[in-house]
């Protein structure tokens, strides 16, 4: 049996065609351009294969309430091409198999979960840290959902006494997306977060920001494991600081495990994406499926 993966983001389309074992024997990546361009190009790359499902992790923010009008759409995405566009229903007129879609941060979540090195965990939160700033999150074999999908990339945080960046997320300026993003790295600093050196004050800065996000998903969530992923996440000296700043948020309040095992990055290679794509269409076929509410 053959699947099919698509890992929607808002820069590239990556996608996949792999085993329900996780193998993967053909993949390609897609510059994301408005839809009426891209949606041809997906239609061709998967029509040499016969696909039982096609799993999909999308950029957002989605519409997932399947009571919904508009289940499946992108919602209030800055990318003005993709606002409001059915994104679900459009795969499924093109492709014409079983389509399942998650968002991008719980696609890479479930790809640790079933492929990862997470595999023996039942509540695990993968942030990814990149162009963007999201969360997803696995509890009891579930998604972890209520009214709509988490979006922690935009919980409001206390800003660093010392950084006079004001954020540039255009709907909240300085949440977690807005100050610890990639662009966000870039304009507070003038370069990438690649070029950046170890000693730079913005790692400060990044990692307190970081930090915070952990500390507050620890209080709310209580996971067994919180996973980094994401380019940023690529500097070495970022998650031990990550780990110290929040050793001392946390005051020894909360019985949290090793930080070592508890504040993790991610173990696929920048595979998880698609991998949990894959992971996505093989459970949802399956009898004991994990619900994509």
């Amino acid at each position: 049996m053959l699947l099919g993966a698509i890992e929607a983001g808002g820069t590239k389309f990556v996608l996949g065609v792999g085993t329900p074992a996780g193998e993967i024997i053909a993949k390609t990546t897609l510059k994301t351009e408005n839809p009426a361009v891209l949606l041809p190009k997906i239609e061709s790359f998967f029509a040499d294969y016969e696909l039982a499902a096609v799993g999909v992790g999308s950029f957002g923010p989605l519409d997932l309430n399947p009571n919904s009008k508009s289940y499946g759409f992108i919602t209030n995405t800055p990318k003005l091409a993709w606002q409001n566009f059915d994104l679900l229903g459009s795969l499924k007129s093109s492709l014409d198999v079983p389509i399942f879609l998650t968002t991008d941060v719980n696609a890479s979540c479930l790809g640790e979960k079933t492929f990862g090195a997470f595999q023996d965990y039942t509540s695990l939160v993968y942030f990814t840290i990149g162009t963007g700033v999201g969360a997803g999150g696995i509890q009891g074999g579930q998604f972890i959902q209520g009214l709509s999908h988490p979006e922690m990339g935009h919980m409001l945080l206390r800003q660093h006494p010392a950084d006079l960046y004001a954020g540039n997320c255009p709907f909240h300026q300085n949440c977690l997306e807005g100050l610890a993003s990639g662009p966000a790295i870039m304009a507070r600093a003038g370069r990438a977060s690649h070029l950046l050196a170890e000693a730079d004050q913005t790692w400060e800065f990044v990692s307190d920001y970081l930090a915070q996000a952990a500390f507050n998903v620890s209080l709310i969530l209580s996971p067994e494991v919180i996973i980094f992923g994401g380019g940023v996440m690529k500097q070495p000296q970022l998650l031990p600081k990550i780990r110290q700043k929040l050793m001392l948020l946390n005051q020894n309040y909360l019985s949290l495990p090793n930080l070592d095992d508890y504040l993790q990055t991610d173990s696929l290679a920048d595979l998880q994406g698609l991998l949990g794509c894959i992971a996505l269409a093989q459970q949802q076929l399956s009898p004991t499926k994990m619900a994509n509410r």
